[in-house]
């Protein structure tokens, strides 16, 4: 597994610079979780990662290769990639749709190796029982999975997902850190996601990187980044740490009367 960095980027959108000189670098085997206030550039960030965006100068390097420069099906089989808002366009069945992982192997989907990395990203996020149901048929929750394990059945190195978790209830949420926790810690992917649930990013991150203000304020342990004063500074919001029984959690308090 590669490390995924970058190096010095700038991008603005509009006319209006979102970040510039920005750095980060991200490790397999570990959940990084980018959050900031509205506006503050995480979905563009994350094409940027993916190679989805080209920045306004800089690079994104995966390994020793620029990501710009690798060919389309080589990025999307070391990097699967999911949206904030993904379309379905056909109301096809569960596992037809995560067969379509495998396109990025220039494969149809039905060799014993395609059959088996479906089998196993289907087993991975708990969609294997409603296979032959049609997508369309499927809870918010049941469909998220599925396009996790689309995204699973390329086999890639990286995982970005922009907003997994939006619209889930807390039990799904629970499912989906316990599966991202597992594909960092377990398989020894990298898990990059962007948030704005901050005390489950506390929970859920071994690594926060926090945007704010056109750079990036914090980058670091959970506990050191989603400080009270980094929380206010980014979100002009007061909050406190408090005593969990996992841990540490996030109270939010309400508005920073300046």
């Amino acid at each position: 597994m590669t490390q995924l960095l970058a190096h010095d980027l700038a991008v603005r959108l509009g006319g209006r610079r979102l970040f510039a000189r920005l750095g980060a670098s991200f490790e397999p085997g570990r959940v990084s979780c980018i959050v900031g206030p509205n506006g503050a550039g995480k979905s563009t960030l994350m094409a940027c990662l993916a190679g989805l965006r080209r920045p306004d100068a800089g690079e994104v390097r995966l390994g020793d290769a620029a990501i710009l420069k690798l060919a389309a099906a080589a990025r999307a089989r070391r990097i699967g990639f999911l949206p904030q808002t993904p379309e379905i366009a056909w109301p096809i069945e569960v596992e037809t749709l995560v067969g379509l992982g495998r396109i990025p192997h220039h494969s149809s989907g039905s060799s014993p190796a395609d059959r088996a990395a479906i089998a196993a990203a289907m087993q991975a996020t708990a969609v294997a029982e409603f296979a032959g149901r049609r997508v369309d048929s499927l809870s918010g929750g049941e469909r998220a999975r599925v396009l996790i394990a689309r995204a699973l059945a390329g086999e890639p190195e990286w995982l970005l997902a922009d907003e997994p978790l939006t619209g889930l209830d807390p039990g799904h949420q629970m499912d989906a850190c316990g599966l991202f926790r597992r594909l960092a810690h377990q398989a020894g992917l990298g898990v990059v996601l962007t948030l704005h649930d901050l005390p489950l990013a506390l929970r859920l991150a071994d690594r926060i990187l926090v945007l704010a203000e056109g750079a990036l304020i914090a980058s670091g342990a959970p506990a050191e980044t989603l400080t009270p004063e980094i929380i206010r500074r980014a979100y002009g919001v007061d909050a406190r740490l408090v005593a969990g029984h996992g841990g540490p959690l996030l109270e939010l308090i309400g508005r920073h009367a300046a």
